[in-house]
């Protein structure tokens, strides 16, 4: 697609992905995130990490089955924003559950495992956003650079397991599967690219190469 290569890509993607956080903002100080506004915003974050890292997951099987290679360009920015979201998440949780008392949130972390999932994704997604840039893929080298953020993956994984552990409590499992399907079809994708027989004549016949990250 033409328009993805527009000078106006970025900036349009920028916007939309911050819709969701300044519809947040405007909520609670408009007094409309219901009866429980601290709630709210710790779940509201957390959704929109997980519904992020399912878009980003997404962008190279659309990429490869729809042929838009401009859509690896976007990558990043839609990698740092289920980042953002994942930050926003911690510190909703850190200053409405937990009033910044850090011994209180370590704690919190030693006695429920689905905080700790959590706390393993929020590290990875800091990992691999810190190593986003153009310096980094130098730094490390195609192959190496590739490996590291395939962690997203297990990020994806850990989240997944954070939110249904939060939803056990509860027994609400429907939105959990949901994603559960949407990831486990990316993973079953990228397992299929990746060890199909075409994919094993790619990578003969091609040296593998840093991929620019626009």
């Amino acid at each position: 697609m033409k328009a993805l290569l527009h000078p106006a890509a970025k900036p349009v993607v920028f916007a939309l992905c911050l819709l969701p956080f300044c519809w947040l903002v405007f909520g609670a100080f408009a007094d409309r995130l219901g009866a429980n506004p601290a709630e709210h915003l710790i779940r509201a974050t957390g959704d929109w990490t997980l519904r992020f890292l399912c878009i980003v997951l997404a962008v190279t099987p659309l990429r490869v089955l729809a042929g838009w290679p401009a859509l690896a360009r976007l990558r990043r920015p839609l990698g740092l924003f289920a980042y953002f979201y994942a930050v926003l998440h911690l510190l909703c949780y850190a200053w409405f559950d937990m009033g910044f008392e850090v011994p209180d949130i370590a704690a919190d972390i030693a006695k429920r495992p689905f905080i700790l999932a959590g706390f393993a994704a929020l590290a990875l997604l800091t990992l691999l956003a810190a190593t986003s840039s153009n310096r980094a893929v130098k730094a490390l080298g195609g192959r190496r650079w590739q490996a590291l953020h395939r962690l997203v993956y297990a990020a994806a994984g850990l989240a997944l397991l954070h939110f249904f552990w939060m939803r056990a409590g509860k027994n609400d499992f429907a939105e959990v599967a949901a994603y559960a399907a949407i990831v486990g079809a990316l993973w079953l994708w990228r397992l299929w690219r990746r060890f199909s027989p075409a994919a094993a004549s790619r990578r003969a016949s091609a040296p593998a190469r840093p991929r620019a990250r626009g």
